[in-house]
């Protein structure tokens, strides 16, 4: 791919340099035919045809980053169910304690 590249940049080079040499020809009119002819079109080319490997390297780096994740994710859960024990096994009611103003669920006065 890259060979086709050279080549063509090699040709409107050639002819960037045959219109500024040209007695009827300027600088300005090779700066554009370079340009125009042979850069902004060739750029192009290698962008589209860059594109699949570009893709393939995001992919992978997001793969490998959710592995990461999962391998924190992993070792994070063996130190959290160590520390956290099973809920309401301390044997008190479940909620916080009442304000002795208010009568408990159930019960009138």
């Amino acid at each position: 791919m890259y060979l086709i590249v050279i080549a063509w940049l090699y040709v409107t080079l050639m002819m960037a340099l045959a219109e500024a040499t040209n007695p009827t020809g300027s600088v300005l009119g090779a700066i554009v035919t370079f340009l125009l002819y042979g850069l902004a079109p060739m750029a192009l080319v290698v962008y589209l045809m860059a594109t699949p490997a570009r893709k393939r390297k995001i992919k992978a780096r997001e793969a490998a980053e959710h592995e990461a994740w999962l391998a924190r994710q992993a070792a994070a859960a063996p130190a959290a169910a160590a520390t956290s024990g099973a809920p309401d096994a301390g044997g008190h009611a479940p909620g916080a304690a009442q304000a002795p103003g208010i009568a408990p669920v159930g019960k009138e006065t």
